[in-house]
Formats: structure tokens, sequence, C-alpha cells
């Protein structure tokens, strides 16, 4: 059975606080109701855009064994999502314009949310040559990332921002330097990582990086995005920058606000994640950028795997968690109850600025009139018990699992058609 296309949504409080009756019709917020909506009462309900995820690992096509666009969307409704940036890491990458056409395609097949491809900047996320940026870019791409790999010399970021500049793209860089945090590198370096005996990733080996590539871009005048912020260094550099008309933007994760490194004492590999979660001194200073603005947005880095890739020794486990479920979750608890970010301020971190970033003008709009019928409902005292099994994504990796969590998301309306609904 068809589901309905006219809604009137009554009683919604809007980002800025006031309330307001929401008519949906011909995938457009109306000014009046049309015969025959379907009602949905939404007195003491939140009424936000639709979010938008700048970082998702989608992973088709390839990897359809620990993910789908078609679960990975999903997913991502039931979060509030309904724009999802699809990470280039896939099998094959995402380094040419037919086959970031070929995402588009498979999105087409049936998607839950807009799926936007991020090119690669290197072939085959090697490091070695650049991508074809200028076919790329005529097929729609607008956010060029090796997303699991900083692109390793300044040489070749100069390169990339050189060809992105002539179109505004954006570079988004995982800020990792190798020769500081390499292949063995699996979990912060501090106490915890000196107790388990395991390699540890060091705080600098973000920073530096940060830094390295916030002064080409200076230099250039070009955009850079980074990704996942996770430390207190990183946020001072990123400050530097900002003060100096350095055209960056940030973005930090989920995890990286509610969790810290102590989780690894129980040595789940479902706490292994890359960037690795930090000290409560790091989660501090990125949930106090995160208020402040100097982090722009928050992001997801959903990254599902299979069983089998988790269920390894610690060193040897691929790095990665479902986030995109609980992401909202995630800010409201550590970020809208105590009263750090206001419910405008989130529209603002996670729609209105991930989409202008990621340049989709008919995303992260108001909630208004004429605008598109993107839209999020939330009860802010919603809670739950995290269970993993009831997870609509392919992954069963979710940091959150058994944990009494906020479970805002109560509806999900991406272009005017519900693509989630809690029962």
């Amino acid at each position: 059975m068809s589901q309905p296309t006219t809604w009137t949504i009554t009683g919604a409080t809007l980002p800025d606080g006031t309330r307001a009756d929401l008519h949906i019709a011909d995938g457009l917020l109306v000014e009046a109701a049309r015969a025959g909506a379907t009602r949905v009462d939404a007195d003491g309900l939140v009424a936000l855009p639709g979010l938008v995820d700048l970082h998702t690992h989608l992973r088709e096509p390839g990897q359809e064994a620990a993910e789908t666009i078609a679960t990975g969307t999903a997913a991502a409704a039931r979060g509030g999502f309904t724009a999802t940036f699809a990470m280039a890491n896939t099998a094959p990458t995402t380094d040419t314009g037919a086959r970031a056409d070929g995402v588009r395609r498979l999105a087409a097949r049936g998607a839950s949310t807009e799926v936007v491809p991020i090119g690669s900047v290197t072939k085959g996320l090697a490091g070695q040559e650049l991508s074809d940026i200028a076919g790329l870019h005529a097929a729609g791409v607008t956010v060029f990332s090796d997303d699991g790999f900083s692109v390793p010399t300044a040489g070749l970021v100069r390169a990339a921002m050189e060809q992105l500049k002539p179109f505004d793209g954006v570079l988004a860089e995982h800020c990792q330097d190798a020769t500081l945090a390499g292949p063995s590198a699996c979990c912060h370096e501090g106490p915890v990582s000196d107790e388990l005996g395991l390699v540890g990733w060091p705080t600098i080996a973000e920073s530096v990086i940060i830094a390295r590539d916030v002064q080409i871009a200076g230099y250039l005048g070009t955009r850079l995005h980074v990704c996942h912020v996770s430390t207190a260094e990183g946020v001072e550099v990123l400050r530097w920058a900002r003060a100096r008309g350095v055209r960056v933007t940030a973005e930090v994760m989920p995890h990286h606000l509610l969790l810290t490194a102590d989780e690894l004492r129980s040595g789940d590999t479902t706490y292994k994640v890359n960037p690795p979660l930090r000290s409560a001194e790091d989660v501090e200073a990125v949930r106090e950028a995160l208020a402040d603005g100097t982090i722009d947005v928050v992001a997801t880095d959903h990254a599902p795997h299979r069983a089998v890739d988790k269920a390894k020794p610690f060193p040897e486990a691929k790095p990665g968690m479902i986030a995109i479920e609980q992401a909202l979750a995630a800010v409201v608890e550590t970020m809208v109850n105590p009263g750090r970010l206001s419910w405008a301020q989130v529209a603002d971190r996670m729609s209105h600025t991930p989409a202008r970033i990621g340049s989709l003008p008919h995303q992260g709009r108001p909630v208004a009139v004429g605008e598109p019928a993107n839209l999020v409902l939330v009860d802010p005292t919603r809670r739950s018990v995290i269970d993993r099994e009831q997870s609509l994504s392919k992954g069963r990796n979710n940091p959150y699992h058994g944990r009494d969590l906020a479970d805002p998301v109560l509806a999900t309306w991406w272009a005017g058609r519900r693509t989630w609904v809690a029962r």
C-alpha cells in the first residue's frame, strides 16, 4: 500500500521555539492543509530540518556484506537524516565521474535519503596520483576525501587544492600522520594503551596534519574540511587557523562527544575506531568547540563491519562503529540536555551547515512554507535502552548497545515522503 502524500503536523515546536502547524504536499511545506491530509499530533515535539551527514560509509559497491545503500540509508532515516554523503572507500573507489554516477544509480533503486557521492582525492586511495578531479566535478561531486588515510604529502595536498579551487571544491581530510600513528596504532596513546599493552595513536598525529593542511589552504585561499576532530590539540590548531581567516570547517563524531578511551578496558572491539576514543580532557575540548562553533558540524562516520571483521584480537580488528541511528541521541545527551546547544544550534550543526559545506541548496533549509519537506520530528524526552539487534543497518558494531540513551527521533520525511516512523 502506498503511503500518504499529504500531511498535516499540528502544534510542532520549531527550532526557534515558536509553534506552528506544518502542511506537506507535493514534496513541499505548504501554507494550508490539503483535503484528506494525514494528521500527526506534534504537541511537545520539535520539528527540525532533515539532518545532513557529511561522512557516511555506505559500503556499496563492493562491500555489500557489511552494508548496502538501502540498509545504510534506512538506518540514516531512522536517525533523522534526509541526506548522506557517501565516502569514496568503496570497491572500486569513487575516483572517476563514472563511478560517482554509479553510486547515484544504486541510490535511485531505493535509498531512504538523498545520497551524495564523495570523490577520492587520489586514485584508489593510494596516495600516489590524483583522481580525475575534473571528471568527478563534472559528475556533480564537490567534496573530495581519502578518508581512512591522510593525503600523504604537502605537495599532493597543494596539487589537489589547486584543482579544487576553480569550482570552490572541498578537500575533506582524514588527519592521521602515518609516521606518528601507523597501521599498528589501534587506540589512544595514554594510560589505557599502556595498561593494555596496545600501540597508541598520539593526539599529535591528528594536530600536525591539521596544521599542515590549514596552512596550505590559507596560502591558496581554498576550502578545507577537517574530518572527525578528536583532540584538544586539533581544536587549538583550528582556532589558530580561524583567527587568520583560513577557509576551514570541521566535524566531530557522536562517539567522540560521548565516549572515552576508558571503554577499551572492556576488550570489546566495537570500541575500536579511527581516530580512536580519546581522553576525558579531549572529549571536553571537542564539546566546547562544538558549542562555540569552532567545530562546525556533527557528522557520523557511520562505519558498519561484518561480525567476522570485528571478532579478532583488538589490534587486528577493523576500526569503525555504526553511528547514524544514535547520532542525534548522542548530541541530545551531551550537548542539549546539559544546555550547551539549543535546538536552533542543533539544526545549524546537523542540517544547515553541513548542507552548505556540501553544496546542497535544497537540503538544510528552514522549516518554512515553500521549502522542501525534509523534516524530522523529535521528542526531547524520549529514551530507550539501545539494542544493536534492532538496527536497520547490517552492522552490529554499535558502541551504545545496552545503554539507556536519548531516543529522540519519532518520524522523518524526505521530499515529502515519510521514510521513518517509530512504532
